[in-house]
Parts: structure tokens; C-alpha cells; sequence
């Protein structure tokens, strides 16, 4: 059974700089400078972005092990946060996931009280059908939710049409047996100039751009997948580190015979054949080492069992709220299980 697959665009963004999201540098020949925020006195929306890397392995008996480290791209940012999507997948969001109005000291937090759309083939959404009804109902979600946001961005942002504002990596099970996958969908924006003095621009948000990074290709190698925001982060991935015998993570295998297994079984591109409890503990071993002084967050998934924390966010947990009696038993929650005693 095959998803459809959607060519991705080349880059991600690296350079994000818009007067009502960032102050507009005064000449070209500066962009390489620190982002300079807009003033509250202008009224200007401002966009909060989380950059890192989503490092996802899907070990044996289909458990996804995934994890985030955040990588802040200016001050203040915010870390990659995880989202409930539905009952069979969860969301990371990097990139503008946060919004701020001087009129409100609330950030409006795109991870918040999500709800897919209930008809996304309606005909505001004429052209969708690149994926599956399920993955297009969470790419209409966000967009509903990004929408009334970048619309009240009324100057020009200088950013390339192939970069994209918003990136939601989705992390879960696909319908009938399809088994783990992985996917990006990147929001990209628009502008178009109104009046003749070009100091005012209609922006608007396009419909998301779907990509699959799980499953590989036929007789692909199964390797970890990684996505990254932005896409102009020189480090290398955790596949590229453990080829590369890289000297923090080698000595975890003579050390621990469980870790050289999940080694030889990455490198030789099998990772769908290590055991799941080891796959988790390498990555809880690896994460300090590559995210150095930043925070991290790891955790599982299992189809027909759930979402459980192994290191849940430093963010303070938001109270649970009343669980819906139509909730499937087993359906990917955010929620902090208590211990077993």
C-alpha cells in the first residue's frame, strides 16, 4: 500500500526577516546581522520561531522512537513543541508557531486546541488531493489556524516563495495497516502589493506542501529520519554522526553491548530491526552529547498502545483536560501517565 509522495522545495528558511514579524534591516548588505525585533508601538504582529532538529527511529514491532532538540534561531524563541493530531498521529512545530500583539499579553500558541477540519475538500481547499484525507484534514487544520495571523502582516518579508514560514513534522500510523510514517508539511506565504506607494501588502498563507520522509523507497535502507529548521543548520544529522564513527557517540557501543547492536543495525540502514527499548535508551544516551547546553524532549509511540513521555518538555504541563468519551482507547496523548507504583 503506497501514500502519495510530494517533491519538496529545496531549502527551508534560514533568514526570516519581515517588518511585521522582524524589524527590516536597513540595506541588503546587512542581512547577515542579528534579527532586530518590530516595536510595539507600530502594532505589529511579531512571530516567535522554534528551530531545531525532530530525530525520528522506527524500531521493531512498529514503535516509533522520536525525538527534539531545540536550536534557538534568535531571542526570545521558543522550543519545537509537540501537538495531538489525531487518534493515530502527533505534530512537531518548527518554525512561526508562536504570535504576539501588543494588544494581547497572551501569545497565540499554534499548538493550542488544535481541531482538524471536518471537510477538507471543501471548495476553499480546491486543489488539495496531493495525500490522504487524513493528512489533508490536519494540513487544513493549521492552515484555518495560521491564516488570521499572517494576514495581518502588512509589510514586505523578504523571503524566498520556496521557503516556508511554518513546518509541521507529523509522526504516526497510517490507516489500514499501513504501518509507522513520517511526513513535513510546510507553509509557504505570499504577498501582493496594494497601492501605488508599495507600503502595504495583502499576505497570505498557501496551502501546506506535503512531503514523506517514512517509509523509505522500496529496498531503500531504513536509516533514522531527521528533519531540521532551518534548513541552513551546518551540524550534522545523527545518521551522519554514528557513519561517521563520530568520538562522543562510538565509545557507547563498547560500553554497552545493547547500544553497539542499535549502532550496527543504524549504520548497516536495519534500524527497523532494533529493539525498541534499546533504540530508546541509545537515543536517551545520545541527546545530551549532540544537544549540548540546549533542552531536548524524547519520547514513543506504539501502534495500538499509545504516546507515552520518556523525557517530557521543561514547559510546565498544562492541566488535563476533561477526556473526550470518544477518545479511543489507546489514542497518542500528550497527557503525563503517572508511574506504576
Amino acid at each position: 500500500m503506497n501514500r502519495q509522495r510530494v517533491a519538496r522545495g529545496s531549502s527551508l528558511l534560514f533568514f526570516f526577516l519581515a517588518a511585521g514579524v522582524f524589524a527590516r534591516l536597513e540595506t541588503k548588505a546587512h542581512t547577515t546581522a542579528p534579527y532586530a525585533r518590530a516595536g510595539d508601538k507600530e502594532g505589529e504582529i511579531v512571530a516567535n520561531l522554534a528551530g531545531g532538529q525532530v530525530i525520528v527511529h522506527v524500531a521493531r514491532d512498529n514503535t516509533i522512537v522520536f525525538a527534539t532538540v531545540d536550536q534557538p534561531i534568535e531571542a526570545p524563541s521558543v522550543p519545537p513543541r509537540v501537538v495531538d493530531l489525531d487518534t493515530r498521529h502527533v505534530g512537531i512545530l518548527l518554525g512561526a508557531s508562536e504570535w504576539r500583539t501588543p494588544a494581547n499579553p497572551n501569545p497565540v500558541r499554534l499548538d493550542k486546541d488544535f481541531q482538524r477540519a471536518t471537510n477538507p475538500s471543501d471548495q476553499r481547499y480546491e486543489g488539495y488531493g496531493e495525500v490522504d484525507q487524513d493528512l489533508e484534514a490536519i494540513g487544513v487544520g493549521f492552515l484555518e489556524k495560521l491564516r488570521p495571523l499572517v494576514e495581518q502582516l502588512h509589510h514586505q518579508i523578504e523571503i524566498s516563495a520556496n521557503e516556508p514560514l511554518l513546518e509541521l513534522v507529523i509522526i504516526g500510523f497510517g490507516p489500514k495497516g499501513y504501518g509507522p510514517e513520517v511526513w513535513t508539511a510546510e507553509y509557504r506565504v505570499q504577498q501582493e502589493q496594494v497601492g501605488v506607494r508599495g507600503e502595504y501588502w495583502q499576505t497570505r498563507v498557501l496551502r501546506p506542501r506535503f512531503m514523506q520522509l517514512y517509509p523509505p523507497e522500496k529496498r531503500a535502507p531504513h536509516t533514522l529520519v531527521e528533519a531540521r529548521y532551518p534548513a541552513g543548520m551546518k551540524a550534522p544529522t545523527l545518521q551522519d554522526l554514528i557513519d561517521g564513527n563520530d568520538p562522543r557517540i562510538a565509545p557507547l557501543g563498547p560500553a554497552e553491548p545493547r547500544f553497539a547492536k542499535v549502532l550496527e543495525l543504524v549504520h548497516r540502514g536495519e534500524a527497523q530491526k532494533a529493539v525498541p527499548a534499546d533504540a530508546a535508551d541509545f537515543l536517551r544516551a545520545v541527546l545530551p552529547l549532540i544537544a549540548k547546553n540546549h533542552s531536548f524532549i524524547l519520547a514513543k509511540m506504539e501502534e495500538g498502545h499509545g504516546f507515552d513521555w520518556i523525557v517530557p518538555p521543561e514547559e510546565p504541563m498544562e492541566k488535563a483536560q476533561k477526556e473526550d468519551k470518544n477518545r479511543p482507547a489507546g489514542a497518542p496523548t500528550l497527557r503525563k501517565r503517572p508511574s506504576p507504583n
